[in-house]
């Protein structure tokens, strides 16, 4: 086991007092995923973390991040007690920011924040040794545990940081002190806490607190709410490199086709004409991939390698991911394609999901249906405030929707989209997600090709696992 943190760098992170003389090789949260040698952290939120300090050095935690002594643990337990378990948990992320000499790329946005740090992570890896943000670690405990965990050998970290309210990123940012900031888009998200796009705008302009002067900030050049960006990163002040399908961007997107799941882009990158290919279909992907390697060339790496390796990236699981249904084992031509997009939602990631349905490729003549059909599944879009009802409607009128042959809808606020849609394009719908998965199997057919999408917490995941249930599921072919 490498050593992340002992005992006596804990203690000088934090201020806190140990008991034992421990040496940890990672940070954990949880003690279901903990690994042997963790420093347990006793985060409190629907439950207590100290309740669990037991059973996490039961499971082999190095040692426990505590603000109190539980009362079933030993007096000589390994711990490290502080007076506030969050507030040691992000001495210990600034400490290891400042130890560590990394390029760090801080990337926020309304939508594409996670596939953008994803694809950061896969073509750096290559180039380098990166620590990247798991999943979606992106709030007020999740940066400072992803920096807590990066180890010191690191050459490029990629923190995502994400938001609910104005004022969550700028402490954020001050913590990870990124050499780069990348802000994929501003759109209508979270608009329960917001009056309009443009606050939104500024509260993601926040990334720029902790920027150092002279570093580099990468915006989207397409976006109405771009001169709030600009503005705020010419304070600090950063260098500004934009991307997009603006005449003006520097990263210019001039076209993109869609071929076996792959996009190929076409572009004009800092005058010149380029072309490179993305191993996923997408339009918003081949913008996050110009966002990507300007991000790249920002860091010091090198984006041509990180350009030939974006061809073979894959969109994690929920966010775009592609998955062949074989519906009977014994006849190959009976299957259908799945698009997961289930991990999240709000009217901007909506129309990049319908788009990608277009473009998409039914079969013909292998189903009961014998005509292959284009089929959205949807789940509610959560937090979107006051017009969240003719945001759902208002789904109707996005380009895309007009190649989808069948909406299927669940959830109160979809029902709003099902009663705007045409006739011929109603499916069903449902009060639940839950429902809905449970009707799959006489809804979906051979030659379909079906895209899943909804918030999160509406929980249109388990339409996907309904889906995937229906036959031998094989990642993208």
């Amino acid at each position: 086991m490498s050593v992340l943190w002992t005992a006596a760098e804990a203690a000088a992170a934090t201020g806190g007092r140990v008991i034992g003389d421990w040496q940890a090789g990672g940070v954990s949260i949880d003690t279901r995923t903990l690994v042997e040698g963790d420093l347990f952290v006793a985060l409190k939120d629907v439950r207590d973390g100290h309740d669990f300090v037991a059973q996490a050095l039961k499971n082999g935690a190095a040692a426990a991040l505590v603000s109190r002594l539980p009362e079933d643990l030993p007096q000589d337990a390994p711990l490290l007690i502080v007076d506030d378990v969050l507030a040691g948990l992000e001495a210990l992320g600034a400490a290891a920011r400042v130890r560590v000499d990394a390029q760090v790329i801080a990337v926020t946005g309304s939508v594409g924040k996670t596939t953008s740090k994803d694809m950061l992570a896969y073509v750096l890896e290559r180039q380098g040794r990166v620590h990247a943000a798991e999943m979606s670690l992106n709030n007020h405990w999740g940066v400072p545990l992803t920096l807590a965990r990066m180890p010191r050998e690191t050459d490029f970290a990629i923190l995502e940081i994400g938001m609910n309210h104005p004022g969550e990123i700028a402490p954020l940012s001050r913590l990870s002190k990124p050499d780069v900031a990348l802000i994929t888009t501003v759109a209508e998200a979270h608009m329960a806490a917001f009056s309009s796009v443009d606050d939104i705008a500024h509260a993601k302009a926040e990334i720029f607190d902790g920027l150092a002067p002279g570093g580099i900030a990468i915006l989207n050049r397409d976006i109405a709410t771009f001169d709030i960006l600009a503005n705020a990163a010419s304070v600090v002040p950063a260098e500004i490199i934009t991307f997009g399908e603006d005449q003006r961007a520097d990263y210019r997107l001039s076209d993109v086709h869609f071929y076996g799941g792959v996009s190929s882009v076409q572009a004009i990158i800092r005058g010149r004409d380029s072309l490179f290919k993305i191993g996923a279909a997408g339009r918003h992907l081949a913008l996050n991939g110009l966002a990507v390697l300007a991000a790249v060339r920002a860091v010091g790496a090198d984006p041509v390698i990180a350009a030939l390796d974006l061809a073979t990236w894959l969109p994690p699981q929920g966010r775009g991911q592609r998955h062949w249904i074989a519906l009977d084992p014994n006849e190959p031509d009976l299957k259908l394609e799945l698009i997961d997009d289930a991990y999240n939602a709000n009217p901007a990631s909506m129309k990049a999901a319908f788009d990608v349905l277009a473009d998409s490729s039914p079969v013909d003549g292998v189903g009961r249906v014998r005509k292959g059909r284009r089929i959205a599944i949807l789940s509610d879009m959560l937090e979107l405030g006051q017009d969240e009802a003719d945001r759902h409607a208002d789904l109707t009128q996005m380009p895309g929707m007009q190649a989808v042959d069948l909406v299927h809808c669940a959830g109160p606020l979809m029902e709003n989209l099902h009663q705007a849609l045409p006739v011929e394009k109603q499916g069903e719908w449902h009060f639940s997600a839950e429902t809905l998965a449970n009707r799959v199997h006489r809804l979906l057919d051979a030659g379909d090709v079906v895209m899943v999408k909804g918030s999160k917490g509406s929980r249109a995941s388990l339409v996907v696992d309904a889906i995937r249930k229906l036959g031998q599921a094989n990642a993208n072919g």
